[in-house]
């Protein structure tokens, strides 16, 4: 019998905003080893090695094998448990960042169907994702390095997808929407400049968002701004009302009173408590 293996990496912190590798590994699981029920904060995608096994979500039951690819969406439950007899192994790599859920939507994944069975191109996803693993380390170059090559794996789902993406769906719309955002969330932007920006009305960019992300526009910019916010508080000396102009907003009490409903807390207090943790 093959000897059990577990190799993993968790990073520390996630300091890409548009797609960060959260941890990735391999293992060869014990017989009906099983994680679950429980849910993550981030995606999560499988793609199994040998054997196989059983993937619980929304209260559906997949029974997987070698060659099948799964993803745990965030905050769903789930359970995935290993074959009695023919135990999997598996690659695995967790990621989040404003990239990911449109990425995602172009693939063959769907909450209803999470899973792909016979991923086409498995044999480079799994290189891939061992790249990942070799680049594993805590300065920002490894984080980089990390999410160039997660890229490149997503990209091999995409082109295995049999949807095919058409000009003008909601995916792109949105996806061009983020990229407005990614490059002027600095400045007092709206949710009508990024819809001027794409060339939808308000309306028909909310629909977009809510079909692809599951979340308005400006919810998804707020939320955005939020990140930013944290990462300034946590690793820069910028005064609160500095990093409020930094991150958008030309009002540093409307800024403090945004930040304390996102998180809890305020400005002030997020960095007393992150500094203490370190």
């Amino acid at each position: 019998m093959n000897a059990k293996y577990k190799n993993s990496y968790k990073a520390t912190e996630k300091e890409l905003v548009s797609l960060s590798v959260y941890n990735v590994g391999c293992q060869r699981c014990d017989s009906g080893y099983q994680w679950g029920p429980g849910i993550r904060d981030h995606y999560l995608i499988h793609y199994i090695i040998s054997g196989r096994g059983v993937y619980q979500a929304n209260g559906e039951m997949h029974r997987l094998a070698a060659g099948d690819s799964f993803l745990v969406y965030p905050s769903t439950e789930c359970i995935y448990r290993a074959d009695t007899d023919e135990p999997w192994e598996y690659a695995w790599v967790g990621f989040t960042g404003s990239d990911a859920a449109a990425i995602l939507q172009a693939t063959d994944f769907t909450k209803e169907k999470p899973y792909i069975r016979q991923t086409v191109n498995g044999d480079e996803i799994r290189r891939q994702l061992m790249h990942i693993y070799d680049a594993r380390g805590n300065e920002f170059a490894h984080a980089v390095e990390m999410t160039g090559r997660l890229y490149t794996t997503l990209a091999l789902f995409l082109q295995g997808a049999r949807k095919k993406e058409t000009l003008n769906t909601a995916n792109t719309y949105v996806q061009k929407s983020i990229e407005y955002i990614n490059a002027n969330y600095s400045y007092p932007v709206t949710v009508e400049d990024i819809a001027a920006y794409v060339g939808l009305s308000r309306s028909h960019l909310f629909r977009s968002f809510e079909s692809v992300m599951h979340l308005s526009p400006k919810e998804y910019l707020t939320d955005f701004r939020m990140k930013q916010a944290c990462y300034l508080l946590e690793h820069s000396e910028l005064s609160i009302t500095a990093i409020a102009n930094s991150v958008g907003f030309d009002n540093g009490l409307y800024f403090s009173r945004t930040f304390h409903n996102k998180k809890g807390m305020s400005p002030r207090e997020y960095r007393s408590k992150s500094r203490q943790q370190t």
